[in-house]
């Protein structure tokens, strides 16, 4: 897949797949941590002869833009991008769709979008929605404990191994859901390659260090601070579909129980024997749920 530069009107600039029609309706893609916009290979293979399929590498990834400095990676601004994208691409509605890291944005992107009337639809993939996260961190011993490796990524002592020996350092001491038996031997061989890159290391860590979610320790009790409440964002009304692994040891099927509070008009397809990456790990699944969805939404 071809990439092109693609200059944001903030001075961002996203290395970018942009295939398919161009007057046919536009999905625009967006990768988790810690790969890239390879992460929907299958789908922008199975989409492109009839809808415009965009991916960008996305800030402070590959060869993309990393401006320095943990403020630059705010989700406001990662958010931001991806309307700014859309705008210096002439499209003005897309179908947002995002896995892990870019599921937590086109969260942020499918409910502006939708107040702006430029997102008719949304398709999340094992990234859970922003309230029900932070009350399954404070209340859920099994999601506390899957998440502690944000701690340590956001952990300014661990900087001396990533600059000693890049992303793929901290990523072995502090997860271990790891299963490189489950990717093409080709694919995992890039992914290690990019992670030798000590700037987009930092870039892809500063995303942790930006978000405002907090994580207990495991000692902090389990119960909702007093005062807590999500942020005050309406309910997401647009169709939307939620695609959940069912083996994922960081975002276990738990995320799922509450949804229908916070999102309208949902979809939730359940994926069984898969883990997080299930974009590729259960490429064909995806691919059907995707398919389904959009021949009821029109």
């Amino acid at each position: 897949m071809e990439q092109k530069r693609v200059t944001l009107a903030n001075g961002i600039e996203l290395d970018t797949v942009d295939v398919g029609p161009k007057d046919s309706p536009a999905i625009i893609f967006l990768h988790g941590f810690p790969e890239s916009h390879r992460t929907w290979r299958h789908q922008i293979a199975h989409f492109s002869d009839r809808f415009r399929c965009i991916a960008p590498d996305q800030r402070g990834y590959r060869g993309s833009s990393k401006p320095e400095g943990v403020d630059n990676y705010t989700p406001d601004k990662l958010v931001g991008d991806i309307f700014l994208l859309a705008d210096a691409l002439g499209v003005k509605d897309f179908t947002v769709a995002g896995h892990d890291w870019g599921g937590a944005i086109a969260w942020g992107v499918a409910m502006a979008g939708e107040q702006m009337g430029r997102v008719p639809r949304a398709i999340v993939a094992n990234a859970p929605h922003h309230a029900v996260f932070q009350k399954l961190l404070y209340t859920s011993p099994v999601q506390r404990e899957a998440s502690q490796y944000m701690r340590g990524f956001r952990d300014p002592a661990n900087d001396a191994l990533v600059r000693e020996q890049g992303l793929y350092g901290i990523l072995a001491q502090e997860i271990r859901w790891d299963a490189p038996d489950k990717m093409e031997p080709e694919e995992r061989e890039q992914l290690l390659e990019d992670w030798r890159d000590r700037d987009a290391a930092f870039a892809m860590l500063n995303w942790y260090r930006a978000s405002p979610i907090d994580i207990p320790t495991m000692d902090a009790p389990f119960e909702v601070p007093d005062g807590w409440a999500p942020a005050p964002f309406p309910p997401l009304t647009i169709p939307t579909l939620v695609i959940w692994a069912q083996d994922d040891l960081a975002l276990p099927p738990e995320n799922t129980a509450e949804l229908g509070q916070h999102v309208k008009d949902l979809t939730l397809v359940e994926v069984p024997d898969c883990g997080h990456f299930v974009p590729w790990e259960a490429s064909e699944a995806v691919n059907a749920a995707m398919d389904a969805f959009f021949a009821k939404t029109g």
